[in-house]
């Protein structure tokens, strides 16, 4: 029997850009066709729609077909727990640990003790001569605890040679983060030149020096200024190797990076693609053949919400599925409560699971560079290069990061960027599904382990400060507004309401409706849904039967102009302390106003304003207005 052979979509005519154009000006109807490009934080162009790339080599990065290392956490304080959690990890498929020390630079608010005791007991048992990532996460004293883990390696008869240990030295993250610095750049570059030549006199074969653009991607910047500084840090610490008269092609190898992986899928992967290429020109500036960069990646910590916090497992999904396949060599994935606390066994296998199905059973790992011609990665990769590399240069000319650090110039990039993320977040124009989106108010509560945050105490011995780069998550200003709800509902018995004061049938109100429910409830306001109201009467008893103080009318164009003023009187008639309407602010505006409709909620409004002055109105009735 002959089979016969099929092309995709061969029964029908080839279609070609302009094709595609012709349909998107019959939807568009006139209005431009820049309305569907859309623009990173970086200001880069993402079209709606792109060609295959052509002539396009794949970016090297993991060694084909290989697995990334599945990286777990292990930041409990007590180190025989912290021991025991990673003895469980190990024998359910984690092939790496991340230890995470109090102080260090992502530690969250938890970590090991900084001390050779510590140490010893959390790696007790760990075979660290069988192919076991280690990776330490370490902050200010680093050195000390690099030293720590070395000496345990040594007490306990393993070859150095063969301990795979990546040792996390990052005095100029450290520097980033708290805003300040005891030593110069010049002393920082001598200390951690020496605590490389002393590990690598040792016997250990690294990396040892970690360029990590979590910092800035934890401060709210941008992707751009993301790679700028890994690249800024990575370069600073060759300067620093060269300096002690390390060879350059022995320095490279001594230097990986950690970056940043969200759910924002693209960028994600053009992020990690551009990093490759942006770490071989410098590999090729240097004189030395490029050789692929270990890059080490993080799910995103400023993507956590403490609201609704198992949506946090699908964030954690699309950023792993986009590290992975564009070639991280280690991913840890963040557990999906720890902005709650410190997370549970339940959390942490969903962290390690998570992984696990994308390698094991989705074959992730199999392709290499599965993005490698598509015409909008290529772009973005491509866009991200060249922005990224004129940053680095500017950093460059400013005497390095450090240098670049003290003027404040760096900061003040990612501070804008923050700015204007933030505005973008207030107006829910950047969505937090379950948090700005969807909000469940209903939701219980996730279990965490009885661990206490640690204070550090303050150091003192600072030479030198400028303006730090504290983490943030996005979520905070919706859940401040949920936190004052579940204080409301603790004191009263009942959370604030809003009165959605439907008018005319489903078909006019339902859409409407649906935006103001989500709306208000953003912000812990509970809204009372109900059905169309024709009569004002009505709709008055509705009103003062739902226990509400505002109201939000909501419903068509057509039935506003007929409706909306004489609702409007009723509800204040019996009472409405603030009235909104759901709805852009039309011709009839100064009408609605003196009708008594005080607000108008879109698409466009700033949410966070209007549900931080509903709340001073709840609770100020005499402000009310």
């Amino acid at each position: 029997m002959k089979t016969e052979r099929l092309a995709l979509a061969s029964g029908f005519a080839p279609a070609s850009r302009q094709d595609w154009h012709k349909l998107v000006d019959g939807v568009l109807k006139g209005a431009p066709f820049e309305k569907l490009i859309g623009r990173t934080y970086d200001d880069l162009r993402i079209e709606p729609i792109y060609l295959r790339a052509k002539d396009i080599a794949l970016v090297d990065g993991r060694a084909p077909a290989a697995p990334w290392q599945i990286i777990q956490r292990i930041d409990h304080p007590d180190a025989v727990t912290a021991n025991r959690q990673a003895l469980h990890d190990l024998e359910n498929g984690a092939t790496g640990l991340a230890l995470v020390f109090a102080g260090a630079n992502c530690s969250r608010g938890f970590g090991l003790d900084q001390t050779a005791g510590a140490v010893a007991k959390a790696l007790k048992d760990v075979h660290l001569d069988a192919g076991i990532g280690i990776e330490l996460q370490i902050g200010t004293d680093g050195r000390k605890t690099a030293i720590h883990v070395a000496e345990y390696v040594k007490s306990v008869g393993l070859d150095p040679a063969v301990c795979d240990i990546r040792f996390g030295l990052d005095p100029l993250g450290a520097c980033a983060l708290s805003g300040r610095s005891p030593y110069t750049w010049e002393e920082i570059a001598r200390n951690v030149a020496s605590t490389i030549k002393g590990l690598v006199t040792l016997g250990f074969k690294g990396p040892f020096a970690a360029s990590d653009g979590r910092i800035v991607h934890d401060a709210g910047g941008s992707e751009v200024q993301e790679l700028a500084f890994v690249l800024a840090c990575g370069v600073a610490y060759l300067h620093a190797m060269e300096a002690a008269r390390i060879p350059l092609d022995q320095a490279r190898s001594m230097i990986y990076a950690r970056l940043t992986a969200d759910a924002d899928q693209f960028l994600t992967m053009a992020k990690f693609r551009a990093l490759r290429l942006l770490w071989a020109r410098i590999e090729s500036a240097c004189g030395v053949a490029p050789r692929p960069l270990f890059i080490a990646a993080d799910t995103s910590w400023r993507m956590l919400t403490r609201r609704d916090p198992y949506v946090n497992m699908l964030r954690a999904t699309l950023a792993t599925f986009s590290a992975g396949i564009a070639g991280a060599n280690a991913i840890t994935v963040l557990p999906h409560t720890l902005a709650l606390g410190l997370p549970d066994s339940f959390a942490r296998r969903v962290a390690r699971n998570t992984q696990l199905l994308l390698l094991e059973e989705s074959n992730l790992a199999k392709v290499s560079d599965p993005a490698a011609g598509a015409g909008g990665i290529e772009a973005l990769t491509t866009e991200l290069c060249d922005a990224a590399w004129r940053s680095f240069q500017e950093t460059e000319n400013a005497g390095g990061i450090f240098a670049a650090l003290q003027q404040g110039t760096l900061q003040a990039k990612i501070t804008a960027t923050r700015t204007a993320r933030r505005a973008n977040l207030a107006k829910r124009s950047d969505p937090l599904t379950g948090v700005s989106e969807f909000a469940n108010l209903g939701e219980g509560a996730a279990a965490v382990l009885s661990v206490r945050p640690m204070a550090l105490p303050p150091s003192f011995d600072q030479k030198f400060v400028f303006d730090a780069l504290p983490p943030i998550r996005l979520a905070e200003p919706f859940e401040s507004l949920r936190d004052k709800s579940d204080a409301i509902l603790k004191l009263l018995g009942a959370r604030p309401r809003v009165f959605l004061a439907n008018l005319g049938t489903p078909t006019d109100f339902t859409a409407r409706a649906t935006f103001a429910k989500s709306f208000f409830e953003a912000g812990g306001i509970e809204a009372i849904d109900g059905a169309g109201f024709a009569d004002p009467a009505e709709l008055a008893l509705a009103f003062t039967g739902s226990g509400a103080e505002l109201a939000c009318l909501c419903s068509s164009d057509k039935i506003y102009a007929e409706r909306a003023e004489i609702s409007a009187h009723a509800l204040q008639q019996v009472g409405a302390r603030h009235i909104y309407l759901a709805g852009l602010p039309s011709q009839s505006e100064a009408a609605f106003r003196r009708a008594g409709i005080c607000s108008f909620i879109h698409v466009s409004c700033d949410a966070l304003a209007t549900l931080n002055a509903a709340y001073n109105r709840i609770q100020n009735p005499k402000g009310s207005g």
